[in-house]
């Protein structure tokens, strides 16, 4: 429930789980980071050898979807947590990301095409 939940919620979600199981002694910086480098190569995985086509109908399918779900949920704990971690402010790290890349990517040049 994406409309209802709030990064803030999802944090702590995320955080309480580290905890109750003593986990922040593992929880540096590099470990998170490289974490979140296989959770998503796992979901890259469900994609491999389909072309477009096939891996958006892949997305159609149940058991595939449930698989990427999955795999999505964990890069965001991963995602999650590294900012616990470090003290990202997430929100704030998107806002300011996507204000970059409106400047490097604008509209007028890029709109249809990379």
């Amino acid at each position: 429930m994406d409309e209802r939940t709030t990064v803030r919620e999802l944090r702590r979600m995320v955080e309480r789980f580290v905890r109750e199981r003593d986990w922040e002694q593992f929880h540096t910086p590099k470990n998170l980071s490289m974490g979140m480098a296989v959770e998503a190569a796992e979901l890259m995985e469900l994609f491999q050898w389909h072309d477009a086509a096939g891996s958006a109908a892949l997305m159609t399918r149940p058991r595939p979807r449930r698989a990427a779900q999955e795999e999505l949920a964990d890069v965001m704990i991963y995602c999650l947590a590294f900012a616990n971690r470090t003290g990202i402010d997430v929100a704030g790290a998107i806002r300011s990301k996507l204000a970059k890349n409106r400047r490097k990517y604008p509209v007028r040049r890029f709109r249809g095409r990379f």
